[in-house]
């Protein structure tokens, strides 16, 4: 279980991160949702070691990552997918997937990751940078997966990828989340793919979150409010 217990961050003088407190239980889905500039890359940075909190706690099974570097974190058992997706443009397919074994508990890429993104084995020796974004955010994901995580955070996913590509990922998350026990924590946008993901919602604004609630409780009307400017 991630547990996030009263982090704050701050961009030099401006807090950007206020008081913040969640938890993603072991092999659940949680869906930060919120505008641009409201905190949500900033929030997962955070607990991921890209960017220094200036107090609080980030603990994964009760071990305590918040003065651990990044690396420590993704060796405990995080795994990050930041927005804009950096893959390893001229590499293949097959090689971005083998620099995520570095911090790898595998030995080789592991089968799974083809069954679960087929068009990542149809195209394993083209370059990274030739394939769409959306079989690029393919290849993201399943970098972020070799290294075996018990939690993986995904950072607006969605972003520049058609519907139809969007579909077919929601379907391998999930699926990978069910079969492998993984926990997702996601920022996005998108609501309908958020609640297609997610257990629970978690609306941030001005860098706190304002909201909370289950799945099967939530007040669409009131979330889509702070999703529009």
């Amino acid at each position: 279980m991630l547990s996030v217990a009263n982090l704050n961050v701050f961009y030099g003088q401006s807090h950007v991160i206020h008081d913040v407190s969640l938890e993603v239980p072991s092999g659940g889905a949680v869906a930060l949702v919120g505008r641009n500039g409201m905190g949500k890359s900033t929030l997962l940075k955070s607990i991921i070691g890209m960017v220094d909190s200036r107090d609080g706690s980030i603990a994964l099974d009760e071990v305590e990552l918040s003065r651990q570097p990044s690396y420590k974190r993704v060796r405990a058992g995080l795994a990050f997918v930041p927005q804009g997706r950096m893959i390893f443009p001229q590499l293949t397919v097959e090689e971005n997937l083998l620099t995520g074994l570095e911090t790898a508990r595998y030995s080789r890429i592991p089968d799974f990751i083809y069954e679960f993104f087929p068009v990542l084995a149809e195209m394993s020796q083209r370059k990274g940078g030739n394939l769409s974004g959306g079989q690029q955010q393919q290849i993201a994901i399943a970098r972020a997966l070799v290294s075996k995580p018990s939690l993986l955070i995904l950072d607006e996913p969605t972003e520049g990828i058609q519907p139809s590509i969007i579909k077919e990922i929601a379907k391998s998350l999930v699926a990978l989340r069910k079969e492998l026990g993984i926990a997702l924590l996601v920022s996005e946008q998108v609501l309908s793919f958020a609640l297609e993901l997610a257990d629970r919602l978690l609306v941030i604004d001005g860098g706190r979150l304002v909201r909370e609630t289950n799945r099967d409780e939530v007040d669409l009307d009131e979330v889509r409010s702070f999703l529009t400017v």
